[in-house]
């Protein structure tokens, strides 16, 4: 593995498979290279394939600068989450960033996405209601609404 790369970088896609039948898969795999202690920047495109209602395939651009998935770097909390959904995290870095979805329809791409990369459900489901609690105030932001 190279220096300054997320850890799982080429870990095999897993698929999900959803009520609707479409099958949510990343389509390619995270290559970014570290960018200070906390940011990432991408090298290559990261496309990822949907079964959220009107999603679809999401594209982050070459280029991107992300934080992964940021999990409080409260020890306990931390430990029980962290590290684990870097790829579901630059996705939905980029749709809140993009604003191409509501922030709804965002953290249920991340819910779906971690699972997809294997994230155990209860730990997918404390991550979602995180960002539903607390990622109104970052997805605003960047709606340039206080």
């Amino acid at each position: 593995m190279a220096e300054g790369r997320p850890r799982h970088p080429a870990r095999p896609r897993n698929t999900w498979r959803g009520a609707g039948g479409v099958v949510a898969a990343f389509l390619s795999p995270l290559d970014a290279r570290a960018e200070g202690d906390d940011h990432w920047r991408l090298l290559a495109p990261l496309r990822y394939q949907s079964e959220v209602a009107g999603v679809g395939v999401v594209e982050v651009p070459t280029g991107f600068l992300t934080d992964l998935a940021s999990i409080p770097r409260l020890p306990f909390v931390y430990w029980l989450l962290g590290d684990r959904a870097h790829e579901p995290g630059v996705i939905h870095d980029w749709l809140y960033v993009s604003g191409l979805t509501s922030q709804a329809d965002a953290d249920a791409v991340f819910y779906e996405a971690s699972r997809v990369v294997g994230v155990s459900l209860g730990a997918a489901w404390a991550m979602w209601l995180g960002l539903r609690v607390g990622g109104w105030v970052t997805y605003q932001h960047y709606r340039g609404t206080p």
